[in-house]
């Protein structure tokens, strides 16, 4: 019988955001697991008691990386931890964009402006900028070329604060097809799902977000399933993946571009897909024994 510890945060007074979790930790039990959620910041957690630590929903994590960073690295070496540390790093930081697109995966263009460097804005196209740690469109806007000065107040307040920046140009296919989201777990794709724009024109970077705004089921195209394997396929030790999440949306081709490459702690939106929560449980407790 595994022993199976599902990482999240603690929200503190406000209730918990993750609605999958509590059926999660019951349907683990009804396989069979000793199974429970544990806050990742908890001091008092034996996560080197635990067969498996599952990393679901640290949603607060990109406010502590450090913090969250050192985390994985000490559970990494006490237990198994899903995805492996290693992984875990290397996706906290959205710089490997850079790396995937080298390595011929179709990516949104990205640029990075690290702390110290010129602001160098685009002039003649709509553009987002965004940190290369943030989830759930976190310092995160969109703008156009006459709003240069508001942009670079946005740089400034995120330089202050230590991030990196990304500017991609604001893909118009979103606005037509939305942001796509195929989930992969134990290595076979598990569902998506399609979302809206989370971006308004004109909505501050310090503004609360809807994060999943038209969330729907989705059936993914061919031309989708291959961008996602070949990003999958690219990624550092992607082999030890227990799930991963693919962001896309269409370029001005119409082809699927990566937007984003979630292997931290993904929402699963298994309450828009229940019927996947069995496969789910199924590839925790293998992962797991």
């Amino acid at each position: 019988m595994p022993s199976i510890a599902l990482a999240t945060y603690d929200p503190g007074a406000a209730p918990g955001k993750d609605t999958d979790l509590p059926e999660l930790v019951r349907a683990l039990r009804d396989a069979g697991a000793e199974a429970e959620a544990r806050y990742w910041d908890d001091p008092d957690a034996d996560w080197g008691g635990y067969d498996l630590v599952v990393i679901r929903s640290t949603w607060d994590y990109s406010w502590r990386a450090a913090e969250f960073g050192a985390w994985v690295d000490r559970v990494g070496a006490l237990t198994r931890l899903a995805n492996p540390a290693p992984v875990v790093r290397w996706n906290t930081d959205k710089r490997y964009l850079g790396e995937l697109a080298a390595a011929g995966v179709p990516t949104v263009p990205t640029r990075y402006i690290a702390p110290g460097e010129p602001a160098d804005l685009p002039d003649d196209h709509e553009y987002v900028i965004k940190p290369t740690s943030g989830a759930g469109a976190r310092f995160a806007a969109r703008y156009t070329p006459d709003r240069h000065e508001t942009a670079a107040g946005q740089l400034a307040r995120m330089h202050a604060e230590g991030f990196t920046a990304m500017v991609q140009p604001y893909v118009r296919g979103i606005d037509v097809s939305g942001e796509r989201a195929l989930q992969f777990f134990g290595g076979r794709l598990l569902h998506a799902s399609r979302k809206g724009a989370v971006l308004a024109p004109g909505t501050p970077y310090d503004a609360e977000k809807v994060a999943h705004p038209g969330l729907e089921r989705w059936r993914p195209t061919d031309a989708e399933v291959a961008v996602a394997e070949k990003a999958l396929g690219s990624v550092p030790g992607g082999s030890e993946l227990l799930y991963a999440r693919v962001d896309l949306v269409d370029g001005q081709d119409g082809e699927p571009r990566l937007m984003e490459l979630e292997l931290v702690e993904p929402n699963l939106f298994l309450w828009l897909h229940p019927g996947s929560l069995e496969r789910v449980v199924e590839a925790i407790v293998e992962t797991a024994e």
